[in-house]
Order: C-alpha cells, then structure tokens, then sequence
C-alpha cells in the first residue's frame, strides 16, 4: 500500500505535533506527517521504505518518540 501525504490531515501523535512547532517549511511538514503514517501503517514498497529510512536517519529521537506513544496507546 503506498501512504500518500496527502491523506494524513493532521498529525496523530504529540511527537509530531511538538516537532511541527519548530519545523516551518511545507516539505518537512509534509514528511513529517508521512513519516507518522507509515510508522502506523508500514508499506513494504520500496519507495515508501526508502523514504521513511531517510527521515528516520534524519529523525532518530522522533522515530523514537513516535513508536513509543503508538506502543503506547
């Protein structure tokens, strides 16, 4: 399944939403809110792997942040 950013309307998790009030450029929100998705919802396809790879690399302690609260409920 491919995660279009353009289907995530607002951010699912304090850790993005923290991370928003420091990032100001439209592509990060746009990565941002992608990368959210597919920590809920991983995709096997290979672009959708390399980008969430990329931003994860990018964005280790929001990666982290991001899985505990979905671990978390």
């Amino acid at each position: 399944m491919l995660i279009e950013s353009t289907m995530v309307q607002r951010p699912r998790t304090q850790a993005v939403v923290r991370a928003l009030h420091t990032q100001h450029a439209a592509r990060a929100l746009d990565d941002l809110l992608f990368f959210e998705a597919w920590e809920r919802n991983p995709s096997n396809e290979l672009g959708t792997l390399l980008r969430a790879a990329q931003i994860r690399r990018a964005n280790p302690g929001l990666a982290a942040a991001i899985q505990a609260e979905l671990k978390a409920g």
